[in-house]
């Protein structure tokens, strides 16, 4: 029923964006009106040439008609042309209109467990829409209602004519939807296997260095081959069902375009119709079945249209647009925690539990443990990325979801275990692909993480490409940029995670001199580690043990509390169960 209510409120505001551009649907309303009415040229033309022009033989009338006629067509391939440009720019503005929501959607929904394998294809639901509104069967559906205009003009010319359109009518009908019951399913299935042989492609080539260094390649290819298998069996199944019906419902519309003609001349030889009505009424017929053709054919784009839009309701239903936040000032470095407890997004036990403490302006926090204590999952709270389920944290008094995310992350820098470059220049990577970055700022942050001259020794050294797993760089020089990224801007609050796991000495010493810097403008810093280089320049040390607060304190007397209560535990020896 929540999921069913999520739905519904994403597809409100699908509609909602949808309505933006009602102006110019009805504009392509009012063209298609002129363009079915100007489809009545051919069959009148017919119509006047066969009982008029060769009756009287009149050359003069046959020229002014096509001369008439020629100009017709003229003014409905213009409006045909306008309609079609037009359709095309309300799916533009919707795909525009809808493009940040649903990238942020998608963006938020791994943080929130919710929405995930919509999360996974948001982007290319919204193309599919777009697709769908711009699409020659959407035309067709706007033609669909005129087609009682063109059986009213059959039975005019004859009620026997009129009765063999609309049977014939009914029969490319119920084709019609027994096609949409016999591909739906195919179409979702080889859309599901499509995107699954996407993603398994996609992290093939993300970790293309590992399958190569490893010998995992056949391995690799073998799974992705058979993940590819499954779509294109899927897709051509799909294909088939769709493509019978499309044959199916064309040659119906062939035949029943030749029976009209064989009626229309069984009429004529009773002297009740003339050679005219004979050809006009199966040019009427062939217009009036056209749309439900075309709609059929085009079927797989509006089947995906449809299974987009119910994929994006079900994302921004789940993950809502997010209230803007009243503009705080630049906050200080002052970081609080108040019995903060994380539950992991789709898990349901905490792996931080009431935990607290308080960083003050140009402090460096150590944080250690052992691996899983929690030490990650504190990282992620802190800059946001994980929501708390219970207590808060605090910068500068405020809640961190006072603050506008984009804005957050301009005051925090965030150098995770594993840095990930983005396809660009090195300044992009450590500008946060900012379109505008500032330069000066650029090489300030590079210096501050002792990569600038390492940087400078590159081929094109700032504007030096990358890639998404860093290229010819070294471990090493990945962690530096992602420093020197974590440091562009002058954020107030640093938290690096295992920031020298890939350092050598030499990076080690540049990462604690960055440390000392960072504390002497103001800044706190908070490091989680393991190697005991990386907490020289702490001041504090935070403890954590299963999730919980073991200790925290001045540096040196944890330290030493750590050391003599290890010395007691192993006076105890065997006897207090401990070895």
């Amino acid at each position: 029923m929540a999921k069913d209510d999520a739905a519904a409120r994403g597809a409100a505001e699908l509609r909602a964006a949808r309505r933006e551009g009602r102006p110019l649907v009805w504009a392509v309303a009012v063209f298609t009106f002129f363009v079915n009415l100007l489809m009545l040229t051919g069959p009148f033309y017919m119509l006047n040439v066969y009982d008029r022009v060769l009756g009287s033989r009149s050359v003069e009338t046959l020229v002014s008609l096509t001369v008439l006629v020629a100009f017709l067509y003229g003014c409905m391939a213009i409006l045909d042309y306008a309609r079609g440009r037009v359709m095309g720019r309300v799916g533009a503005r919707f795909q525009a209109r809808m493009d940040r929501r649903v990238f942020s959607a998608a963006l938020r929904a791994p943080s929130l467990a919710r929405a995930q394998r919509e999360a996974q294809t948001g982007m290319r639901d919204l193309e599919g829409v777009q697709k769908a509104m711009t699409s020659p069967a959407l035309m067709a559906m706007f033609d669909l209602p005129f087609a009682p205009l063109f059986f009213a003009g059959i039975f005019i010319f004859h009620p026997w004519l009129g009765y063999l359109a609309v049977a014939g009518a009914a029969v490319l009908v119920a084709l019609a939807f027994a096609n949409q019951g016999a591909t739906k399913r195919p179409l979702e299935i080889a859309a599901q296997t499509t995107v699954a042989a996407e993603v398994t492609g996609s992290q093939v080539r993300q970790e293309s260095e590992t399958i190569q260094s490893l010998g995992m390649r056949d391995a690799a290819f073998t799974r992705w081959q058979i993940a590819r298998g499954r779509s294109l069996e899927a897709n051509i199944a799909a294909q088939d069902a769709s493509g019978s019906y499309s044959s199916l419902i064309r040659a119906v519309r062939q035949f029943l375009q030749s029976a009209m003609l064989g009626l229309g001349a069984y009429l004529v030889l009773q002297g009740m119709a003339t050679g005219g009505v004979m050809i006009a009424s199966s040019i009427l017929l062939g217009r009036a079945l056209q749309p439900i053709e075309t709609i059929v054919g085009q079927w797989s784009i509006i089947e995906r249209g449809r299974e987009g839009w119910r994929n994006l309701s079900t994302l921004l239903g789940e993950i809502p647009e997010e209230q803007k936040r009243t503009a705080l000032p630049r906050p200080k470095a002052r970081l609080e925690l108040e019995q903060v407890t994380v539950v992991p997004p789709g898990e349901q036990q905490a792996t931080l539990r009431m935990v607290s403490f308080r960083v003050e302006p140009g402090q460096a926090v150590g944080v250690i443990g052992t691996s899983g204590a929690g030490k990650s999952t504190l990282a992620r709270a802190l800059t946001g990325h994980w929501r708390v389920a219970a207590g808060k944290v605090r910068l500068d008094g405020a809640a961190l979801d006072q603050y506008d995310p984009d804005v957050l992350g301009r005051y925090i820098g965030y150098l995770p275990q594993r840095v990930a470059l983005f396809d660009g220049t090195i300044k992009d990577n450590i500008a946060r692909l900012s379109p505008n970055p500032d330069d000066a700022e650029v090489v300030r942050a590079a210096k501050a993480a002792a990569a600038h001259e390492m940087i400078l020794k590159l081929p094109d050294g700032y504007d030096t490409r990358v890639t998404a797993n860093g290229g010819r760089l070294s471990g090493g020089q990945i962690q530096r940029i992602g420093l020197a990224r974590a440091l562009y801007g002058d954020p107030v609050v640093v938290v690096l995670d295992e920031p020298n796991s890939n350092l050598d000495n030499d990076g080690s010493l540049a990462l604690n001199a960055a440390i000392k810097s960072l504390k002497e403008k103001g800044s706190a810093v908070l490091i989680m580690a393991h190697r005991p280089a990386a907490i020289q320049e702490c001041d504090m040390l935070l403890v954590i043990e299963s999730g919980t607060r073991r200790a925290f304190g001045p540096k040196e007397e944890v330290l030493r509390e750590m050391v003599t209560n290890h010395r007691q535990i192993a006076a105890q020896g065997p006897v207090g169960g401990v070895t």
